[in-house]
């Protein structure tokens, strides 16, 4: 019985353990559920957490990269005004002298020009002047016939001054382009002609007047044809005898780089042709003695070219002045086309650094900054900006080739 007993309450024991425990389990089984189900609210906190912190930092860098892209695009801007200004200035200081050489050059040009029409009409105009000096001529021969009667002095002093009159006609200037009465000496003789003219290139012309028209004039008032006759043949002989006596002279021999010859004037045409009526052989025989039988008509043509050569030399070493403002000219623009080529290539090398900039930022930077969109980030309705590469290239300058302005006209 005791035994029992003692047994039964060892199953009662046995069996409140049992309970006992199975409740303490269940205690511990909760709390265990419980402190998961905290740990895994932890978990899930921390990793929204992180997700956020990572959104951020994304974010910031995105952000960040976008303030470098408009940094460096800002600096790209700036760069590229400051270059392009420092370019205007360079180009300006340069064009300032072509400028003003260009300038020059127009207006060499049209005073070439318009001198040149000047002596088109001053041509005509001394022309004009010269035949309105011929009229008046015939209109005063009585008068003139009656002054050269009174002597040798009278017709000398004259023919000087007719001769003086052509040569300032035909575009001469006294103590200029000729000089009158110079001294010539060769050894102990000392002669003196008329005239000498300088021409172009430093030669001279020695003019002497020869007026004897005694015969001449009497031959106008001879009472018949055989006297007239007979005083045209001693006219003809006087003019013989002034050709041999210039011709011992020998000035041209006497003034160096003077030309080979001597002109002799004699200031009426009809003399000359009274003179060759009775001795038509004159001219030849003159040449032949170097002397070069001239009237007013004659001379203002010679004398005329003369001018006429003073003004090519003039013109020509206007050209010579021209050619040289234009190899400076060249100069300066090869100057300034060197110097725009060196703006050139560093707008160049700048366009190269922008178009890396851009690449760079188009392969790391921007694909992240474009994940802040499929991540539904709020940007306040700006798009990440698409940044174009610049794909003009700078224009080469040219060279200065005339062959090939040549080819292309």
């Amino acid at each position: 019985m005791n035994s029992e007993l003692i047994i039964a309450l060892l199953g009662f024991a046995v069996a409140l353990v049992a309970v006992i425990w199975a409740v303490l389990e269940r205690g511990r089984a909760d709390r265990a559920e419980a402190r998961v189900g905290d740990l895994q609210a932890t978990a899930a906190r921390v990793q929204v957490i992180e997700e956020m912190a990572a959104r951020n930092a994304e974010l910031l860098q995105a952000e960040a990269a976008g303030a470098i892209a408009e940094q460096l695009i800002a600096r790209a801007n700036e760069s590229f005004e400051l270059r392009e200004k420092i370019a205007e200035e360079k180009i300006a200081g340069q064009l300032k002298p072509v400028t003003e050489t260009l300038e020059k050059f127009q207006k060499q040009v049209t005073d070439m020009e318009t001198a040149r029409a000047q002596e088109t009409g001053g041509l005509r105009e001394q022309i004009g002047a010269l035949l309105q000096a011929s009229t008046a001529a015939r209109d005063e021969t009585q008068k003139l016939t009656a002054a050269l009667r009174r002597g040798v002095g009278v017709q000398g002093r004259w023919g000087e001054q007719t001769l003086r009159n052509v040569l300032e006609m035909a575009g001469l200037q006294n103590r200029f382009d000729f000089l009158e009465q110079v001294t010539v000496s060769s050894g102990e003789r000392r002669q003196r002609p008329d005239v000498v003219v300088r021409m172009p290139g430093g030669g001279e012309l020695v003019i002497d007047a020869k007026v004897s028209i005694g015969a001449f004039l009497d031959a106008q008032d001879a009472p018949d044809e055989a006297q007239r006759e007979a005083a045209l043949v001693r006219h003809a002989d006087s003019v013989r005898t002034h050709v041999r006596t210039l011709a011992s002279r020998g000035y041209q021999d006497e003034l160096g780089g003077s030309a080979d010859f001597v002109a002799m004037f004699i200031p009426g045409d009809s003399f000359l042709v009274a003179a060759l009526d009775r001795q038509p052989d004159l001219l030849n025989e003159a040449m032949a003695q170097k002397v070069v039988v001239v009237t007013p008509t004659t001379l203002f043509a010679l004398c005329k070219a003369v001018s006429y050569g003073w003004r090519v030399e003039d013109q020509a070493r206007g050209a010579a002045e021209i050619a040289k403002v234009a190899r400076e000219l060249y100069k300066r623009l090869s100057d300034m086309g060197g110097h725009v080529a060196g703006v050139g290539k560093a707008l160049t090398q700048a366009v190269e650094k922008y178009n890396q900039v851009v690449g760079s930022l188009e392969s790391r930077v921007l694909p992240q900054a474009r994940r802040f969109e499929a991540l539904g980030v709020d940007h306040e309705g700006k798009p990440m900006p698409e940044l174009p590469h610049v794909e003009t290239g700078v224009r080469p300058l040219a060279r200065l080739d005339p062959k090939a302005d040549d080819g292309a006209a």
